[in-house]
């Protein structure tokens, strides 16, 4: 059912709490799994850094499960950026948080980083609250 996944990243506890969803649907599927970090166009070196490093904790961490990964790092409006990756990939499920600091800030209309994914998102989408 599903052959790609694709599981956007931040630091946030729900990003955490996903991860055991991520690695079980990915196990069950046998899937490809693709973690992505997006970082503001305006953004620091030390925000790119830390970006960085958190793809490489994934990794490591989806190693000692078992599970080969490929991983991105983009830049651009969020929700976007995902979105256009996702149909990049031809995934067929992202699963993603439902808070972070960057999937869910608030936009002008009200709307969050997820909300957006949801509306825009070429595939469905799996919200961890």
């Amino acid at each position: 059912m599903f052959k790609t996944v694709l599981f956007p990243l931040n630091r946030s506890q729900e990003t955490r709490q996903a991860v055991a969803i991520v690695v079980d649907l990915v196990q069950k599927y046998q899937a490809q799994l693709y973690v992505l970090s997006v970082a503001d166009p305006d953004a620091t070196d030390s925000d790119r850094a830390s970006s960085q490093e958190l793809i490489n904790e994934m990794e490591a961490y989806f190693a000692e499960v078992g599970l080969t990964i490929k991983s991105k790092m983009a830049e651009g409006k969020t929700a976007f950026v995902i979105c256009d990756f996702a149909d990049e990939i031809n995934a067929d499920l992202i699963v993603m948080g439902s808070r972070g600091m960057s999937l869910t800030e608030e936009h002008p209309d009200g709307s969050s980083v997820s909300q957006k994914v949801i509306n825009l998102s070429p595939c469905p989408v799996l919200v961890v609250p």
